[in-house]
């Protein structure tokens, strides 16, 4: 295993860590001009899903694919393909994965664009919505690492030599 493909396993790894963290951490707090709610309300992506559940169980089961399965499902193939346990050739699967997995980040900004537009209430980004963020840009720095690293294994196959 190169020392690149190396670093690529333990961004992996950090990575499989990190989501979790972010899932649980406040990505904003809402606070609604009443006097019930005057402290702020932290809003993770956890609290939003179980909040979903009880009111749309199919939007919460489309969105905790989004957001939970496909991330963790797109690094364990990364991980197998590092390894070697899993061809290169699974990159196409990773990169349907990967696009699914983006799609929770539109919704956070949807959410995050409807409270603002509210006249009660006012909205603060937390240390989670950073963690979330640079969890998906790493997420997608890795992507990007393996879509070139299979693209100089096929390229070392025609001419014998390993692409750059």
């Amino acid at each position: 295993m190169t020392l690149s493909d190396r670093l690529a396993l333990a961004l992996t790894l950090l990575l499989a860590v990190a989501f979790p963290v972010a899932w649980f951490a406040p990505l904003m707090t809402v606070r609604l001009r009443l006097a019930f709610w005057a402290e702020g309300t932290d809003v993770s992506l956890i609290s939003t899903l179980q909040a979903l559940w009880s009111d749309d169980p199919g939007l919460a089961l489309v969105l905790s694919f989004l957001a939970l399965a496909a991330p963790m499902l797109k690094l364990l193939g990364a991980a197998l393909i590092l390894l070697g346990a899993l061809t290169p050739r699974a990159e196409g699967a990773l990169w349907l994965l990967g696009r699914l997995a983006m799609a929770d980040v539109f919704l956070i900004a949807v959410y995050i664009a409807l409270f603002k537009g509210l006249d009660a209430a006012t909205i603060r980004p937390g240390w989670g919505l950073w963690a979330y963020t640079g969890a998906v840009l790493a997420s997608l720095a890795l992507s990007s690492w393996l879509a070139r690293r299979e693209a100089g294994l096929r390229g070392a196959g025609r001419n014998g030599t390993r692409g750059a």
